[in-house]
């Protein structure tokens, strides 16, 4: 009967020491020695094992396994440990860096040479057990492959062989009009106020010979307030994810043509800013309308009048500061200003309304307060603004959170609080009342809690990274985000920088699909650490990492390009700063490649 065959590795290597040419000459006699069992006729090397193989290749050896195959029904190396094979006199580390091993053919002196590679902290097992990567087992008959245990990511260089941009496309003066002041964001902007000044027109003119002039003065209070109710439904968190999970569900055989015009969905700030532009406008209408009646006498309510001018000066506030320039200028003075400003509207605009039914139900053969205010639209409307203001602070809570400082650049901060969807951010602060900051999750693989990654971009980031709390609050619920879209495309390239790279994560991870990666930051191991890197390659394999550090910034537009040729992708996602989004989207678009990437108000 034949006896089983056990596979000895070729290279013995301690550290980046090789075993010296004595010992190799020993081994290669005991490898000829007569233990071998018979060959096959079909081949002059062929020997079986009934055992599983455990490569542990960290040098990339390449020979062919059936060289490496002898026969000893004597040795067990499953039960072998490092205190055993030393009292066995079999050579350990020590020894072999003695060069202990000395030439003999015997089955004996040959087992002491495998035993080093087959015992828990020998070689080869201590890179095994340093690594996370469980080791391959291959059953009987399968070839034993090669594998390293060693980073699988890699850093890459901008390639010299990239194709040459194309022309762009139309000419300059409306090329630069339709990418950059004619947008989907303008252009659905433009339609909410264009349609509401064409109603006010329509309104005036059909009421220019009344008495007193003008439209009647509850209908445009009315106008005001269902504007206003636009602008807060198109921001609210479960009216966004539905919207997503509609266009989402474009299918594939849709023409690229519209499954590219689908995929603008996250441009919905444009009817947010139009509504509310065309709320203030309506406003503006009503206010002129009493306070001319106020002024001929005919509409003695001075209350009204101050309530209605402070509510004037509160939206105007809201607008100006929402202009990018002010925005951009002081994003914290910003968010204060449209937080409590808005809020403060929303109590005017109550009393706003009991004033004015309260005027009302005081003329003669008029129906009761309550009844009046009940009869008004504008009550309904106000109602559901009310709500769905207050909704996201009921779901305010401070939860447990528990950081993982990556780098003195980055922390990625883990939530074991709930449960959480694929491309999905969360808004947390350590003040709700002051400031607010979204991030995309990233689901972890048990399904069970989810983290986000925090880089240095400003002085409230920066002391997350320095300072990392233990606790954070939220509220609301989570929203979905920009690279949601990319399922809408069989494959896609996705460009990235810095923590950008946490809402790609948080889609690859939890939605795998079709795509070429291309991440830009420094050191990327350094700053991002070996899981975030490991994360990228198991979401794209050939991933391209560039560090700018050691090779600078390269040409984005050009590499996207190159990307998207290469793995003939159907559209461009970019996740980066504003400028460089800008540029990204510009200049595939310019081209005629659909690209994408989160815009000022998404």
């Amino acid at each position: 009967m034949a006896q089983q065959a056990r596979p000895v590795p070729l290279d013995l290597r301690i550290g980046s020491s090789s075993v010296d040419s004595s010992t190799a000459a020993s081994l290669a006699t005991a490898m000829e020695s007569p233990v071998k069992t018979a060959h096959s006729p079909k081949s002059p090397r062929s020997y079986h094992t009934t055992h599983p193989v455990y490569t542990t290749d960290t040098d990339n050896v390449k020979a062919d396994p059936s060289d490496l195959l002898v026969t000893d029904a004597s040795f067990h190396p499953e039960t072998m440990t490092t205190a055993k094979a030393s009292s066995l006199g079999y050579p350990t580390e020590n020894t072999l860096r003695d060069d202990s091993i000395t030439s003999s053919s015997s089955s004996d002196d040959l087992e002491k040479a495998m035993a080093p590679m087959m015992v828990p902290k020998q070689i080869g097992a201590n890179e095994l057990e340093k690594s996370n990567i469980e080791p391959t087992v291959h059953a009987r008959g399968q070839p034993v492959a090669n594998h390293s245990y060693s980073s699988s990511w890699r850093i890459s260089k901008p390639p010299d062989d990239m194709p040459k941009l194309p022309v762009k496309r139309e000419r300059r003066i409306w090329r630069g009009l339709r990418h950059n002041f004619v947008t989907v964001y303008q252009r659905l902007f433009a339609i909410c106020l264009m349609g509401n000044m064409v109603a006010i027109i329509i309104l005036l003119a059909q009421n220019r010979a009344s008495e007193p002039w003008g439209p009647d003065r509850g209908d445009v209070a009315v106008a005001a307030a269902t504007n206003v109710l636009a602008a807060f439904l198109i921001r609210q968190e479960n009216v966004i994810n539905s919207l997503y999970a509609i266009c989402c569900a474009t299918p594939w055989w849709f023409p690229l043509r519209i499954r590219r015009l689908i995929a603008k969905l996250y441009h919905f700030g444009g009817v947010h800013s139009g509504c509310a532009v065309s709320a203030t406008v309506w406003f503006i209408l009503y206010t002129a309308l009493i306070t001319k009646d106020y002024v001929s006498g005919s509409y003695n309510q001075p209350t009204v009048i101050a309530t209605t001018y402070l509510l004037l000066a509160l939206f105007l506030s809201i607008c100006v500061f929402a202009v990018p320039k002010f925005r951009f200028v002081s994003h914290n003075t910003f968010e204060a200003i449209h937080r409590f400003a808005g809020w403060a509207a929303v109590g005017l605009f109550w009393v706003l309304i009991l004033l004015v039914s309260k005027a009302a139900s005081e003329v003669p053969g008029s129906d009761s307060l309550g009844m009046t205010v009940v009869q008004s639209p504008a009550f309904w409307i106000l109602l559901v603004i009310t709500f769905f203001t207050i909704l996201p602070w009921l779901r305010l809570r401070k939860v447990e959170a528990f950081p993982e400082v990556l780098s003195n650049h980055a922390v990625r901060i883990h939530f074991k609080y709930m449960k959480i969807g694929p491309i999905l951010g969360i808004r947390i602060s350590d003040n709700p009342l002051k400031e607010w900051h979204a991030f995309a999750s990233i689901p972890a693989a048990d399904g069970q809690s989810f983290s986000l990654i925090v880089s240095d971009a400003g002085d409230w980031t920066k002391k997350q990274i320095m300072e990392p709390a233990r606790a954070y609050w939220v509220r609301g619920i989570p929203i979905t985000g920009v690279l949601r879209m990319a399922i809408v495309f069989r494959r896609i390239v996705i460009v990235t920088t810095g923590s950008g790279i946490g809402p790609v994560l948080s889609m690859l991870v939890s939605h795998p699909m079709p795509c070429r990666l291309l991440w830009s930051t420094p050191n990327p191991e350094k700053t991002y650490g070996e899981n975030i890197m490991e994360s990228v390659c198991k979401a794209d394999p050939d991933a391209m990492i560039i560090n700018t550090r050691a090779s600078g910034r390269p040409d984005m537009v050009a590499l996207a390009y190159h990307l998207y040729i290469q793995s003939n992708a159907e559209a461009v996602f970019i996740i980066s700063n504003p400028s460089l989004t800008r540029k990204v989207v510009y200049g595939m678009e310019s081209r005629g490649i659909p690209a994408y990437g989160p815009i000022w108000d998404s």
